[in-house]
């Protein structure tokens, strides 16, 4: 249905500010959207003359007509959660564990089989944070690391890597709100934004060295793991409820590490195959591999991989004999019900921003002030950034606080600095992470806290100096990035510059913070 904005003037900011302000003080996402919603349409409806009636008409027709446009997207999102339960059943991941047992034979490695384990598992964080917390939990109590440590490991490689994973149940969320009319689909947009999404980026970089590097801990960290070191482990909490499904669903199962490694990498394989044949690459005469992956859908084309590596999982398993028929088709209510909570946040993220886009026109009065304003857009990325950390951080959902963001930052940057749309867009992921990587409300922290089974204050307590480290790099990289994206640097200049620097700025935290917070450096086992 095509939607006619009406101009309301400020009244059209309303909705994203009702959403904001409810979720920092009642910490309720699905309720603070929903009100947004119904403020967005009440203006709506009163501007047209409508009345009462055409509140709830709009509000239906508009929800019902951008859940129509994302089916696909759910769809993905219904096959991806029921995969993960299948791989779960299976018992790839207790395969991978009980390798690790035999073969890791210091803290060292211990740390990096950890960190890898959580980039293999890219596909979702809560079945990221669950595995790799049940899983590698018994080799690291081995060498006595923290659980504090093994919290950290978990939280750091589930939504950064999730974020800037194309084949992910992040990814396609991020897709659907970008608006097909910018010049560029969803798919496009998100792969550019990788290379400057800093948090994500920086955050890999920074698990890899403290894992590697002997003494590299810093602050409440440090003190978990020399209490570890000796034996004490102040941060262990027996968290079985949470996850005694999960481990539950793995007891006698015949499962092979291969069983967790080919289902993933036959769902990257034939999303990508998915990607070039629904953009046109064997069926439109002389199209190019770049121009296939720009003219793709890519909710139909992740739905359609996605389905078609269910049916390969299910060929793959029969044949394997690690789980039976019924097994097989008893993993796909659960896993349908595990992705719930995230459609629904997903639907009503789609209507608010169709509120803010199509009924009131948000971003273009929001977009009219910065132009008139005199605002410096050179630091527009580092604001967007420093908005969606705290925005995430207080409500502790990264998929909210980009279903607000992206569509009023893509109006601005559309009309007022076109060059610093993918930074910006990039800042608002980063930011967005941030949040949900950090933040004490967030599920992902506190799967985290569940998988490793760790007292959930202190995962939080010593991972935030580690997430601010990175996020202060991570606003010094952006002012640069604004200021040569209005500078006229090329985008593909203005990434590398601003990753370099990002990266020299947070290895030179990275070797003096831990002098600064310890004092004398204290030589622990390794």
């Amino acid at each position: 249905m095509e939607w006619e904005a009406v101009s309301v003037g400020i009244l059209s900011i309303l909705p994203p500010i009702v959403a904001i302000v409810l979720a920092l003080i009642t910490k309720e996402v699905v309720f603070s959207l929903v009100l947004g919603i119904l403020s967005g349409t009440i203006i709506y409806a009163f501007a047209h003359g409508d009345g009462v009636v055409g509140i709830f008409d709009t509000t239906a027709t508009l929800m019902a007509d951008k859940l129509a446009g994302n089916t696909s997207m759910i769809l993905f999102l219904c096959f991806l959660g029921i995969l993960v339960a299948l791989v779960n059943r299976a018992g790839g991941s207790r395969a991978y564990g009980e390798w690790a047992v035999e073969r890791l034979k210091s803290k060292r490695s211990a740390s990096v089989a950890t960190a890898g384990l959580g980039i293999l598992i890219f596909i979702d964080d809560y079945f990221n944070c669950l595995t790799v917390g049940t899983v590698m939990r018994p080799v690291t109590d081995r060498f006595d690391m923290s659980r504090e440590k093994l919290a950290y490991l978990i939280d750091a490689t589930a939504a950064p890597i999730c974020i800037i994973a194309p084949i992910s149940s992040w990814a396609a969320s991020v897709m659907s709100y970008y608006p097909e009319t910018e010049g560029m689909n969803g798919m496009t947009a998100f792969l550019r934004s990788i290379p400057m999404n800093l948090y994500a980026i920086l955050t890999l970089v920074m698990v890899f060295y403290i894992a590697v590097k002997k003494n590299a801990d810093f602050g409440p960290m440090r003190k978990a793991e020399l209490l570890a070191a000796k034996g004490i482990h102040d941060g262990r909490e027996e968290i079985e409820n949470m996850e005694e499904e999960f481990i539950r669903q793995q007891k006698g199962s015949k499962g092979k590490i291969y069983d967790l490694v080919v289902p993933i990498c036959v769902l990257i394989v034939l999303c990508i195959l998915a990607m070039l044949y629904v953009g046109g690459y064997w069926t439109e005469e002389g199209s190019t591999l770049f121009a296939a992956f720009g003219n793709t859908d890519a909710g139909v084309a992740l739905a359609l991989g996605a389905f078609c590596a269910l049916l390969f999982a299910f060929l793959y398993f029969m044949a394997r004999r690690v789980m039976s028929f019924r097994e097989f088709f008893d993993c796909i209510g659960p896993g349908v019900k595990s992705m719930v909570p995230a459609c629904i946040i997903l639907t009503l993220a789609w209507t608010i921003s169709g509120v803010c886009r199509d009924l009131l026109g948000t971003g273009t009065y929001v977009a009219h002030l910065v132009e008139t304003s005199g605002f410096p857009m050179m630091i527009l990325p580092a604001l967007i950034f420093v908005i969606a950390c705290l925005l995430s951080f207080s409500t502790g959902t990264a998929w909210g606080t980009f279903g607000i963001l992206i569509p009023i930052i893509i109006t601005i940057c559309s009309e007022a600095a076109p060059e610093l749309l993918i930074t910006t867009l990039s800042a608002t992921l980063a930011g967005s992470v941030f949040g949900d990587h950090t933040s004490p409300i967030s599920d992902t922290t506190i799967l985290a806290s569940t998988g490793a089974q760790c007292n959930h204050l202190k995962h939080v307590g010593t991972q935030v100096p580690y997430a601010v480290t990175v996020a202060i790099c991570c606003v010094i990289g952006y002012i640069v990035a604004g200021v040569m994206g209005k500078s006229g640097f090329g985008f593909g200049v203005s990434t590398a510059v601003t990753l370099a620097v990002s990266l020299v700025l947070l290895l030179i935290l990275l070797q003096i913070l831990p002098r600064m917070w310890n004092g004398e450096r204290s030589q622990t086992e390794e």
